[in-house]
């Protein structure tokens, strides 16, 4: 497949995406292990900084090696661009071309001369330079954004901000690969700021034809998409973890000992709530701040049991209002039932 620049920026946002699964579920769980003094044995797996440091090193990453050929002087052409990255990228493990595999005494007749490939965490993936500077380029005139400007239209002039002209720069727009690598600098940062959920979708044969499973196809997507190592991580490690505080604060009464108040520090509080509830200690790890469980049927019992103490404890509440109630009613009965008895007698 020919792949031009378009989807040479679609695939850096790939990994960009899949480098912050692999921080989020692979690396910061592991070492959120190490942080809590919890019994872990590394699972290994593949860090793909290396891929996006490749594209987007602001000083030799092959996004800036673009803009540096759009922005100089002379002759400029994808010739030039592709000698600069085959220079720079000579040896590095996750980048060829026709020149880097003559270098290596590689034959490959898949790769043509003005094409470059990237060893992306998917796969290998060839890029064709053609067109590349062009679209990089993407340049919009000025007087067209102050045309747009001009409009007084909201929306417009919403689009066009470069048109005002109290903002007239000298310099040169931003070109494409610029402006998206900001763009997906945005997102990191505002999926970095969240707590995401991932969904991942498999594609079960390539015919989209139902009731058809390919399992050599769907496993090439597993691997590719890193689902083995976090299920390896997920096997081995603890599918629910919650500071000592709150989980305190949420079961403490289902233990005696521990409601309605526990007088001591909330770890030791968690163990003596535990130690009573009688879980198979393979199920628990005390870390230095949370608490670990490392089966969700463990936490689903203990939700079962949270729920059937509440409604204990909320009809021992309702029996004890109700028992004032009456005892209340029955005293101000009884106190009336006095005063008339006394003015009844008084006068007869």
């Amino acid at each position: 497949q020919d792949n031009g620049f378009e989807q040479f920026i679609i695939n850096y946002c790939n990994e960009k995406l899949q480098q912050i699964f692999i921080l989020m579920t692979l690396k910061e769980e592991q070492e959120e292990y190490v942080r809590e003094g919890i019994q872990w044995t590394p699972v290994e797996f593949f860090d793909n900084s290396i891929i996006c440091d490749l594209i987007e090193n602001s000083k030799c990453g092959i996004l800036a090696m673009l803009d540096e050929e759009c922005l100089r002087p002379g002759v400029v052409n994808e010739d030039t661009f592709l000698i600069k990255l085959n220079q720079l990228f000579a040896t590095h493990k996750h980048y060829e071309s026709k020149e880097t595999q003559n270098a290596r005494h590689i034959m490959d007749a898949s790769l043509p001369p003005q094409c470059f490939r990237i060893h992306h965490y998917a796969g290998k993936v060839t890029y064709n330079v053609t067109g590349f500077i062009e679209k990089n380029n993407d340049l919009l005139f000025r007087d067209l954004s102050q045309a747009m400007w001009a409009a007084q239209h909201t929306l417009l002039r919403s689009l066009f901000p470069e048109g005002d002209p109290q903002r007239v720069s000298l310099k040169l727009p931003p070109t494409a690969g610029f402006q998206f690598k900001a763009s997906v600098a945005t997102l990191m940062k505002n999926l970095y700021s969240k707590n995401p959920n991932y969904i991942r979708c498999i594609k079960p044969n390539e015919t989209k034809t139902a009731m058809l499973f390919t399992p050599e196809l769907v496993l090439a997507q597993i691997r590719y998409l890193g689902l083995m190592e976090n299920v390896r991580v997920r096997r081995a490690g603890y599918a629910f973890r919650q500071l000592y505080g709150l989980f305190l604060e949420r079961y403490k009464m289902l233990s005696p000992r521990t409601w309605p108040r526990w007088a001591g520090s909330d770890r030791e509080g968690a163990k003596v709530l535990l130690a009573e509830l009688a879980f198979p200690p393979e199920e628990l790890a005390f870390g230095h701040t949370k608490i670990f469980i490392r089966s969700p049927h463990t936490l689903f019992d203990l939700e079962r049991r949270r729920q059937e103490r509440v409604a204990q404890l909320a009809t021992l509440i309702q029996k004890t209002f109700r028992g004032w109630r009456c005892r209340t009613q029955y005293q101000l009965m009884r106190k009336s039932q006095i005063i008339i008895s006394a003015w009844f007698r008084g006068h007869m």
